[in-house]
């Protein structure tokens, strides 16, 4: 019987030849996402979430943005940003020639889904260095500013009126104070029936149009034009769980469901008001 020697090759001699044979991989960092050029590229970017982009049939984000006269260079302001579902078109829009400001919850906010979406909005730009560096967020707490005054463009708001009531007019005031003479508030809110009394605690989530209208004029507002681009005719309004029974939130789980998901999302106003140019004197 033939006894074989036994080898030992220590674990320095092995690491030894590997690296001298080989080069370590170089791992290369992912290309910068190309900003936007146009609006249209912007709602059709890949700053943008599938699931998000999944939406655009109810929230119609081109034709809403395009009404509301937005344009690459100017300042500003979306109102309550949330989850960010409105930031991923316009901070990439208005990076390169703008400014984004988000006016949400405060930093330091210790309520726990307040926390969730500042953290989602911080995970987001994180992503984009160059987006990041150029947006500006700001806490949108009324009376407190927003921005100096007089220095914005266009404050934008996306069915936020109801979670204001009943202290909208504080909201609507400092959105003016912001504009500069000339400038636009665009307005989307889930809109009630027209016919039914006014609820001034606004807790179905529908607001009437008339209310809005009346509250914007009461602080100086003009309104410019009303646009249909969010209507859904489809929309009844008068759910168990108020609007939250509509998708994308569906409060009553499996109950119904595809009853309203065949509603889809909510009837919506879409509002154009302007802060009126200040008169020269002769």
């Amino acid at each position: 019987m033939k006894i074989f020697p036994v080898i030992f090759v220590s674990l320095a001699a092995v690491t030894l030849v590997v690296s001298c044979s080989s080069s370590p991989a170089k791992i290369e960092a992912p290309a910068p996402t190309p900003l936007p050029n146009t609006l249209e590229d912007a709602v059709n970017s890949t700053f943008r979430t599938p699931k998000n982009k999944e939406r655009d049939q109810y929230r119609h984000p081109l034709e809403t943005l395009k009404f509301f006269g937005i344009q690459p260079e100017m300042t500003v302001v979306e109102i309550a940003p949330g989850a960010g579902w409105y930031m991923e078109i316009l901070a990439p829009y208005l990076t390169a020639k703008g400014q984004y400001i988000a006016a949400g919850f405060s930093p330091t906010t210790e309520v726990p889904f307040q926390k969730d979406l500042n953290a989602g909005i911080s995970a987001w730009l994180a992503k984009y260095p160059d987006v990041l560096a150029k947006t500006k967020r700001v806490t949108f707490q009324p009376p407190a500013d927003i921005a100096p005054e007089g220095t914005v463009d266009l404050v934008l708001t996306f069915r936020n009126v109801h979670n204001w009531m009943p202290n909208e007019k504080a909201a609507f005031a400092t959105f003016y104070k912001a504009l500069k003479p000339g400038g636009i508030l665009g307005v989307v809110e889930h809109r009630a029936n027209p016919k039914l009394k006014h609820d001034p605690k606004g807790k179905s989530g529908y607001v009437t149009e008339k209310h809005v209208i009346k509250v914007a004029q009461s602080v100086g507002f003009k309104l410019q034009e009303k646009s249909e681009i969010n209507a859904n005719p489809k929309d009844t309004k008068d759910y168990p769980e108020g609007v939250w029974t509509l998708p994308p939130t569906y409060r009553l789980k499996d109950q119904d469901r595809e009853k309203y998901a065949a509603i889809g999302e909510s009837d919506r106003m879409t509002l154009r008001f302007v802060k009126p140019a200040k008169k020269t004197k002769k």
